[in-house]
């Protein structure tokens, strides 16, 4: 399987996941969807309520998709590698070693001979003494740095065009917040792989905040005055 086959068989998996990057920090979104099938076969909804994004520490995150199985053998490796690099020296990890972690794990994971191919794509934000950061990691490992935005996922076209219009230079955390709302809810309106509902973390020099469903819902439907 060549990394072309790798990518296209990513996008039949159902999801939609992006990162956008503000004046003050990063915002990540997905979908809650969680499909089985794609690759000639028909899409069926296995999970309404399914976490596509986690926060590794206070100040990074991620968003996942493709095999579940082996995005959570991932998660559980690089949250330990992070721990451990911690209390060997003392220093929080930044985005850009977070992100080369996951590309490593993830190139060592589609090469491994095994019947059952490990299918995994990333986006890692967050902040550090550099920083807000965001990265992408396909599953063939490769580590992408973005300065504007990303997405990915089989809904990723639908959001890359709310995103291409909207986002600016030095938009504020609420404006960010707000146009990645859109971008997934646009994904859900079209995409069959993607819906259910929409998770957003917020990560700015605070630290990393869940912006709660109320929340969502009132920035998606602002109340008319």
């Amino acid at each position: 399987m060549t990394d072309d086959d790798i990518k296209k068989y990513m996008k039949k998996t159902g999801t939609t996941t992006l990162g956008v990057v503000c004046k003050d920090g990063v915002i990540l979104a997905t979908d809650k969807r969680m499909t089985l099938g794609g690759g000639g076969m028909p899409l069926f909804v296995a999970h309404k309520k399914a976490d596509k994004v986690f926060l590794l520490n206070d100040r990074i995150g991620v968003t996942t998709a493709g095999n579940v199985s082996d995005i959570q053998y991932t998660l559980k490796l690089t949250k330990s590698e992070l721990k451990i690099k911690k209390l060997r020296t003392k220093m929080d990890p930044s985005v850009k070693e977070t992100a080369n972690l996951f590309g490593m794990l993830a190139y060592e994971a589609i090469r491994r001979f095994s019947p059952i191919i490990a299918i995994t794509g990333f986006i890692i934000g967050g902040m550090d003494d550099k920083g807000s950061g965001l990265y992408q990691i396909d599953p063939d490992g490769s580590v992408i740095e973005h300065k504007n935005y990303v997405a990915d996922g089989s809904g990723m076209i639908i959001a890359y065009g709310v995103l291409e219009d909207s986002w600016k230079e030095n938009m504020s955390i609420d404006e960010g917040t707000k146009i990645a709302i859109r971008a997934v809810s646009a994904a859900m309106q079209r995409d069959t792989g993607s819906g259910e509902g929409i998770d957003v973390v917020v990560i700015d020099k605070n630290g990393a905040r869940k912006v709660v469903e109320q929340e969502v819902r009132h920035m998606l439907f602002p109340k008319k005055k």
